[in-house]
């Protein structure tokens, strides 16, 4: 318990060091393929979502309980890895209609392999191979319920991350929420990133991408599989998918902008568009 705000101090830290190095890169011609126009029109860079996703890694495995550190590493890296090909490679001409669930399906039918189709995939096997790491999980329900709760919590939060903010918003209050418990520590280094790194995605100097997002969710999801109850986790996995398979018809950005409280936590210190 009393290690948690050097936890959250590091993964502050670490994230900060991490932006400096996004903001020299991002003025070298190295830093042009992670540029971007955000729906403001204003120039941003997907930098901050490696440095995010280095950050909060690197807390997460210092912070996690023993038998856990080696899916933490797995989760937050592989998610971090192959969100950061998924903001590079999907951002490419031929793959601008592979969008949401129902894009990369279109394009596996066209016989493609889109970008975000090998996202869903790498991320998918890190979780597996996340439960296999995990002590707890002594079963094949449980293994199912940490793959389905590591791949659905990177994705979810990446679904997030359409708005200045919102994402790493979401992601500060649900690791806030779950500090508590033996397992809370796993996220104390995570808080601390995503705290740092906040102001300059409101600012709109950086987006999170999904390397951020995907690795910051990735984690989050590791920790809500250590919830002891197994109902509760299946509660939780049943959320996360209905979430999803609703963000497939139902804007997000809509619901939030129509139900009050939610719509001013969403403009929280973003700027005016």
């Amino acid at each position: 318990m009393t290690a948690r705000p050097l936890l959250v101090l590091a993964g502050a830290t670490a994230a900060r060091a991490g932006l400096a190095a996004a903001s020299a890169l991002d003025a070298r011609p190295a830093g042009a393929p992670w540029r971007r126009t955000n729906y403001a029109g204003r120039p941003v860079t997907l930098l901050g979502g490696p440095a995010l996703a280095a950050a909060a890694t690197a807390g997460a495995v210092l912070g996690a309980p023993a038998g856990t550190r080696g899916a933490a590493a797995v989760s937050g890296v592989v998610s971090g890895l192959v969100g950061g090909y998924d903001d590079l490679a999907g951002a490419r001409p031929e793959q601008a209609r592979d969008k949401g669930l129902a894009g990369h399906l279109a394009a596996l039918r066209a016989g493609r392999v889109s970008a975000g189709a090998v996202k869903v995939a790498g991320i998918g096997a890190a979780a597996a191979v996340a439960a296999l790491l995990t002590r707890r999980d002594r079963g094949v329900a449980d293994a199912v319920l940490t793959t389905g709760l590591v791949a659905g919590t990177a994705n979810l939060v990446n679904l997030l991350d359409l708005r200045p903010g919102r994402a790493a918003k979401a992601a500060a209050i649900a690791a806030a929420a779950t500090l508590r418990g033996p397992a809370g520590d796993l996220l104390a280094g995570p808080l601390g990133a995503v705290l740092a790194v906040l102001p300059a995605d409101l600012g709109e100097r950086v987006m999170l991408g999904d390397a951020g997002a995907n690795s910051v969710g990735a984690l989050l999801g590791l920790r809500l599989a250590a919830v002891p109850s197994r109902p509760a986790r299946a509660g939780l996995l049943a959320a996360v998918t209905a979430l999803t398979l609703a963000s497939e018809r139902v804007s997000f950005t809509r619901v939030i902008e129509a139900t009050p409280g939610l719509r001013e936590l969403d403009r929280l210190g973003r700027r005016p568009a």
